[in-house]
């Protein structure tokens, strides 16, 4: 799948190739999909849906996206006590608003019908050292959410990250064999890959009716700014250049590559939530953990 954003403009690949990326080419292949796929069935609008993360960067983007197509009973589910977030759901419509700590007593005290879960929300910190934080939020607590949609026999899509591949030494494939060789290089990383491998060490009696596992890779657009440091190298280099007139490149460790000319995949947070959509959307599908990019290299800053 090729979801591109963008003007038109020659991108080079990691092959040495360059292909042409036209405006809106996410889009487009996104509404040709459903032309073309009879098994593609639009979820009524009245269905309930859980987002969490939904005060975050991709969270918030999946709400809007989801209200745009019509959804307003959307659980959202966060830490919502961060100031800095509160533009992300301004004029986002919703029917709760659940503290994440409360989440799962809340679920079992009023017992929600639930159509689908999309669980976004996690410690996404790459600095954060302390592995315990991520133990407890990135597999834990999306260990209790997998329970929960595999005993309600809910759909299920899920944020892995691109963050378990480390440096790269096995590739980038989704393969699920390449997942136990992983070595991610931070614990944000590691405890996405740690969830990743006990989902598919799950039997076929503990698993939701669907599940996805997508590998985000280096995702931007709107609602980013209150990420600071862990904000995309694009947004950073946007404000770089608003501010000097320039962008600061990164110094090179790799031979093969020359100072400002590493490589680096991006996609647009408005073509991850439409895969996402479209995954709640298609029926019979197969259950997975796959990567979640353009397909597209551009120059890494």
């Amino acid at each position: 799948m090729l979801l591109l954003r963008g003007s038109a403009s020659k991108i080079k690949q990691r092959d040495g190739r360059s292909v042409a990326c036209h405006k809106e080419a996410g889009k487009v292949f996104f509404n040709f999909a459903f032309l073309i796929f009879p098994f593609i069935t639009q979820m009524q609008t009245n269905a309930t849906i859980v987002v969490t993360g939904a005060a975050g960067f991709i969270g918030s983007c999946l709400v809007g996206f989801l209200n745009e197509k019509g959804y307003q009973r959307l659980i959202l589910v966060d830490e919502f006590s961060r100031a800095d977030k509160f533009p992300n759901l301004a004029h986002k419509k919703f029917s709760h608003k659940i503290e994440r700590a409360a989440f799962f007593s809340w679920l079992q005290n009023t017992r929600p019908p639930i159509d689908m879960v999309f669980h976004i929300g996690a410690r996404t910190d790459t600095t954060e050292f302390n592995y315990g934080v991520h133990q407890h939020l990135n597999v834990e607590y999306s260990q209790k959410v997998w329970d929960y949609c595999t005993v309600q026999k809910i759909p299920l899509v899920y944020a892995s990250s691109a963050a378990t591949y480390g440096a790269g030494e096995f590739g980038y494939t989704d393969d699920h064999e390449l997942s136990a060789k992983l070595k991610p290089l931070n614990p944000y990383g590691i405890s996405k890959n740690e969830f990743d491998k006990w989902v598919l060490h799950q039997g076929p009696q503990n698993h939701p009716p669907f599940w996805a596992g997508l590998k985000f890779f280096n995702v931007y657009g709107p609602n980013e700014y209150h990420k600071g440091r862990m904000a995309s190298v694009i947004f950073h280099s946007y404000n770089q250049i608003k501010e000097t007139g320039k962008v600061k490149l990164f110094r090179s460790h790799k031979p093969q590559y020359k100072d400002g000319e590493q490589l680096r995949d991006f996609i647009h947070v408005d073509d991850v939530a439409a895969i996402m959509y479209w995954m709640m959307e298609v029926v019979n599908r197969e259950s997975s953990i796959v990567n979640r990019e353009s397909s597209i290299v551009n120059r890494e800053s």
